[in-house]
C-alpha cells in the first residue's frame, strides 16, 4: 500500500509512530524468521548430509543464493509481496545448506556462543541505527566503497594466504557490516517516512539487515570462533 504525500499530516504523531513502529517491527520479524530457517536448515544437514555430498552440494547453492539476491533486490517491489517473502525464505534455506559447513571446521559451543555475541552487537546497532539523529548516509556509502576494498584484498588473499592479512579484513569485516546494520535500520525508516510501504520493501529490508548479520557472524566466527 501507498500512502498518499500527505498522509503524515493527515494523522496524528502517535498514529504516524504506531505505523512506522509496526513497519520496523514486521521487517525485523521477516528478518528473525530467515535466521531460524536458515539456522534449523544448517543443523539439519550437519546432521543428515555427508560431507561428500554436502562439498558437491555448495557450489549450485552459492550460485542459487547469488541469483536470488539480485532477483530480489530487482523485483521485490514489482512482485506480490507474498512471492517475495517466499523467495526471502528459499534464500535462507540455501544459506543454510551452505552455512552446516562451519559444524564441520568449528566446535559447536563456540558457534552459539559468536552467534549471541553477534545478536548482542546486531541489536545495538539497530538500536542506533533507530534513534540516532544523525544522517549516516555519508558513512553508508563509506562503508560501501570499503566493502568493496575488502572483496577486492579477500580474492588477492587467496593467493598470498596472509594470516596476517585475514586477520585484518576479519576485523575490518566486523566493523563495516555493524556499521551498515545503523545504516539499513535507518534507511528502512527513512523509506516509511517517505511513505513508500510496498510489502516488497519489507522483504527487501529484512534481506539487507540478514545479510548484514550473517556476514558480522561469518566474520566473528573467525576472530573468535575454536576450531576443531
Amino acid at each position: 500500500m501507498n500512502y498518499p504525500e500527505n498522509y503524515r499530516n493527515e494523522m496524528s504523531q502517535q498514529d504516524f509512530s504506531l505505523l512506522q513502529i509496526g513497519f520496523i517491527n514486521k521487517v525485523y520479524a521477516t528478518m528473525t524468521l530467515g535466521l531460524l530457517v536458515t539456522a534449523v536448515t544448517a543443523w539439519m544437514t550437519y546432521q543428515s548430509v555427508s560431507p561428500n555430498t554436502l562439498a558437491s552440494m555448495l557450489f549450485p547453492c552459492a550460485i542459487g543464493e547469488i541469483a536470488l539476491v539480485f532477483v530480489l533486490s530487482w523485483a521485490a517491489t514489482r512482485l506480490p509481496a507474498i512471492l517475495a517473502f517466499l523467495g526471502f525464505l528459499g534464500y535462507a534455506i540455501l544459506n543454510g545448506l551452505t552455512l552446516s559447513i562451519i559444524f564441520y571446521g568449528y566446535q559447536i559451543g563456540s558457534i552459539w556462543q559468536v552467534f549471541l555475541t553477534t545478536s548482542l552487537s546486531f541489536g545495538l546497532m539497530s538500536v542506533y541505527g533507530v534513534i540516532t539523529k544523525r544522517d549516516l548516509t555519508s558513512l553508508g556509502n563509506l562503508l560501501f566503497m570499503v566493502l568493496i576494498g575488502m572483496i577486492v584484498a579477500s580474492l588477492l588473499n587467496l593467493f598470498f594466504r596472509s594470516t596476517g592479512m585475514d586477520l585484518v579484513l576479519s576485523l575490518l569485516g566486523v566493523v563495516v557490516f555493524a556499521g551498515l546494520t545503523a545504516y539499513d535500520t535507518q534507511k528502512l525508516k527513512a523509506l516509511h517516512e517517505s511513505g513508500f510501504n510496498h510489502g516488497g520493501i519489507a522483504v527487501l529490508g529484512a534481506l539487507s539487515l540478514y545479510l548484514d548479520f550473517m556476514n558480522m557472524f561469518l566474520y566473528l566466527l573467525r576472530l573468535l570462533g575454536r576450531k576443531k
